[in-house]
């Protein structure tokens, strides 16, 4: 049997595409290692969406290359967004020694492609070509059919219900790495969502570009009948959103989360800026005023709510008001979790011809002075849990035998974390009430509390 040597990169949604992967694998006998050494075939699903993704990505790749000196009959293969955002084979001429560039609709015939590499040298050729990007855009949508192979926490598992992107933010490379939105069905989420909840799943987490942009034009198919139909399932579980535009978040959205059985109080909205002059470069297609408003109304209707939300500094024509007009907003608004970014200088986007770029350092400059205020928020809301009993959920344990969990307003390897100690008896995926000791601006510490 021939063994594959996986590394994810980038996102949880091509995590998921690292999962069919691997499901293809599987039912067509080829075996998975967590080890190169064991391995016939190094298989790395890439990144490209900034510059620093593609250096990550290059890496990896020198990476594989050391490995095939020591194993001259093993094959590398690359899949997954690099092959598609390099539409002039600029990684595939500097990487001869790579059997493989595997567009990211062909990722769930990784068998497939491997069963090629191995047939004579004159098909192998033939065949090898044939996987190479010959597509212009990405159209592949799995549906609850697709082999998978869940590769996360056994009490997590991302339910992708949508792929590619039609909001053309200036500033993003996705739309043509990904390629126009495509949806799946109501119906094939629903039966993926209950396998998953049989197989011990008790957080499902629901990803795509936008989530609110699922079937936008259909009354019958749209994301809040998803979350209804969803809500209804039986089983314990809860579901997590990630990756709401806010310009596509609606009432019906908000009220459907705030009185729903199954759905966490956590929002994931990235904003990316709140002045009216840069959002409009940006294309984000959202005003100031709309941006507020509809924060006003989610605290209303779900006051205990966790927003998740990104900025980004140094856009082009970024002004210091304008960036002092976005300081004072997250001061004044005080977000549960916030991820900040400066501004990549993307090729072939519309940002990257605009003029008054602004230069690194006064991004990063400015980057860094949002990051201080937001430390100092998150410090402030974590020390006012101290000494109250919250909900949490157990993900593993560390060394020393201390539980790691998290609570409703913490996604899985981007948010907080709570720390228990001495907690062994605990269970991975079960929940328990604990209070809160201890707290800084990302780590808390807790004990269980008394039956």
């Amino acid at each position: 049997m021939k063994l594959v040597y996986i590394i994810s990169l980038g996102c949880v949604k091509n995590l998921v595409d690292t999962e069919i992967a691997s499901g293809s694998l599987v039912v067509n006998t080829i075996g998975l290692t967590s080890t190169p050494e064991n391995a016939d075939i190094y298989f790395v699903n890439t990144c490209s969406f900034i510059q620093s993704a593609r250096d990550e990505a290059e890496e990896i790749i020198e990476e594989a290359l050391a490995w095939k000196e020591n194993k001259p009959a093993g094959k590398i293969i690359i899949a997954g967004c690099l092959v598609n955002w390099d539409k002039n084979l600029t990684f595939n001429k500097k990487y001869p020694e790579v059997d493989a560039w595997i567009h990211s609709d062909d990722i769930a015939n990784l068998a497939d492609v491997i069963k090629s590499l191995y047939l004579s040298k004159k098909e192998t050729s033939t065949r090898k070509k044939i996987h190479l990007h010959q597509k212009s855009e990405p159209e592949y949508i799995y549906n609850e059919k697709t082999p998978r192979i869940q590769l996360t926490l056994p009490h997590i598992a991302y339910l992708k219900i949508a792929d590619g992107c039609n909001n053309d933010c200036t500033y993003c490379t996705i739309p043509t790495i990904r390629g126009k939105l495509r949806c799946r069905t109501v119906n094939s989420i629903l039966k993926e969502a209950r396998n998953l909840i049989a197989n011990g799943v008790k957080e499902l987490i629901l990803i795509a570009q936008d989530l609110a942009a699922f079937n936008i034009d259909s009354e019958d198919e749209n994301l809040a009948a998803l979350l209804i139909k969803l809500d209804a399932l039986k089983g314990d579980f809860m579901l997590r959103l990630l990756y709401i535009h806010p310009c596509h978040l609606t009432k019906e959205i908000i009220d459907i989360i705030a009185k729903s059985n199954h759905i966490f109080h956590y929002l994931d909205l990235p904003l990316q800026h709140i002045s009216n002059k840069i959002l409009k470069a940006m294309n984000r297609r959202i005003t100031q005023s709309e941006i507020i408003q509809k924060i006003k109304y989610i605290k209303s209707k779900i006051p205990d709510v966790a927003i998740r939300t990104t900025f980004i500094t140094g856009f082009p024509g970024e002004t210091e008001d304008d960036f002092q007009i976005l300081k004072n907003f997250i001061e004044k608004t005080k977000f549960s979790r916030i991820g900040f970014f400066t501004y990549f200088r993307e090729p072939n986007t519309p940002a990257a011809l605009l003029q008054n770029q602004v230069p690194y350092e006064t991004a990063l400059k400015r980057k860094n002075i949002l990051e201080n205020i937001q430390k100092n928020i998150s410090s402030e809301f974590n020390q006012k849990l101290i000494g109250q009993n919250i909900s949490i959920t157990i993900d593993g344990f560390l060394d020393d035998g201390s539980a790691l969990a998290r609570s409703f307003m913490d996604a899985p390897e981007v948010d907080n974390v709570i720390i228990i100690p001495n907690s062994q008896n605990l269970i991975p995926g079960n929940s328990y009430l604990v209070t809160i000791n201890q707290a800084d601006e990302n780590t808390l510490s807790a004990s269980p509390v008394s039956s």
